[in-house]
Order: C-alpha cells, then structure tokens, then sequence
C-alpha cells in the first residue's frame, strides 16, 4: 500500500481485514477511518451470487433510502404540456424537450438523473451512445420511464438510489455521509440488503448474498458479516 497515503494507512489500521464485522460495528469503523477533511459519501459494494450474463438472472432497480444519500441530485426531466408543468411544480431542476436533447449533443450534462415520460423516449432514445455509457440511460425498471413525473422527481430528491449488478456480479450504492448518525447509515446499509433480497432472481443459485464491504471515499474497506441482515 506504498501509494497510499499516511491518513489512508493510519485509518486502515483501526480495520482487521480478515473479521467480517455486524452492521453497526462496521459503520462505526468506517465513520472512524474516513481520512479525508471533507464529508466523504459512504458506499456498499455487495457480491452476488448471479451471472449477470444471463438474462434470467439481472438485478436492476432503485430504491428511496429513508435517510436519503446527503447528496441533492438534480434532475433533468423530458416531458410536455402538463406533464412538464407537473414536474416543475415536483422541483425538477431542468425541464423540457428538444431544447435539452440538443444541449446534450453539445455535451452539457449539469445534472445527475434524467426522467422521462414514455411519449418522451422515441427523442431520448438517439442520445444512447452518450447516456449510456455514463448509466444516465433513462430505465422503466428503475422508474425513470413513467408518465407519474411528480412521484419520481420527489423520490429522486428525497434520496432514490439505483442499483444495477456489474459483470464481476457486484453491486455499488451509496448509503450517505460520513457525518450521517450512525443509526441513519445503518438503516440505509440495511434498506440496500434487503432490496437486493427482495428482487433475488428465481434462477440464481447457492449463495445469494456472498460478500459485503462498505467504505468511505478516501477509507478502507470494511467487510459486513451477511448475518447482520435477513439473509436467506
């Protein structure tokens, strides 16, 4: 660990890499070894027991975290007429049509999550090659394609997290700040589980839930014992 840093290497002491700790041990930890001077966002990085090659076995969606991530995210929703006064009126951040679509092809991207009614899509869909790749792609799965624009953009606001399963069959999700209270972060860490529980393809097989590490921006990895949840 020679490139890291000497506040990474004093934080990585207060962790023992071979215990898996329960959930509130593991966020008083990660709380205690966060180095940096800023309010570092806190990440759950889940190994699943999925080959996400296979289209059976995906896991994809979103969930509102009750105590929301610590970061506003601004929304930028495609829609018209009254769905367009609808979600202005929800505090979307940026709201229109082709005005906006032509923004992005000039590679504007101030905002953090895109949402777009249905009659919207045949427009977005051209700007695949450059939402895409930076996962801004507007889902029905994860409720981003709907014509109930002023639940989304309330829920994005309040703290709404997608998570999607990778191809080493890991999921990432943020589940607040460092300076959260330790309960909140807890119960944050514990709404990410048991969603990834709830949504368990019928065909994954054997261990569901296989690892569990949770970490601040700057800190070490923390791993989380799977019996600190309702794993099944």
């Amino acid at each position: 660990m020679a490139n890291k840093g000497k506040k990474y290497q004093e934080a990585a002491k207060l962790v023992d890499r071979s215990v898996q700790y329960d959930a509130t041990q593991a966020i008083e930890l990660v709380k205690n070894a966060a180095p940096a001077s800023f309010d570092e966002t806190v990440e759950v990085a889940v190994r699943l027991g999925v080959d996400p090659k296979k289209a059976d076995q995906q896991v994809r969606g979103a969930v509102v975290l009750p105590n929301g991530t610590g970061k506003t995210q601004r929304v930028l929703v495609f829609a018209k007429g009254e769905k367009a006064k609808e979600a202005e009126a929800a505090g979307a951040d940026f709201v229109g049509d082709s005005d906006y679509i032509n923004k992005i092809n000039q590679g504007w991207f101030d905002f953090d999550v895109i949402v777009a009614t249905p009659d919207m899509m045949g427009e977005v869909g051209k700007l695949g090659r450059v939402l895409g790749p930076k996962g801004l792609m507007p889902n029905p799965k994860t409720g981003t394609v709907t014509f109930e624009v002023e639940k989304a953009v309330q829920e994005i606001k309040a703290g709404k997290v997608e998570y999607r399963v990778d191809k080493q069959s890991n999921v990432h999700c943020p589940i607040g700040k460092v300076s959260f209270d330790q309960e909140k972060l807890v119960e944050n860490l514990t709404t990410i589980i048991d969603t990834l529980i709830k949504v368990k393809p019928a065909a994954a097989k054997g261990t569901y839930i296989k690892n569990i590490a949770i970490a601040s921006t700057m800190g070490p990895g923390i791993k989380v014992t799977p019996n600190s949840f309702n794993v099944k």
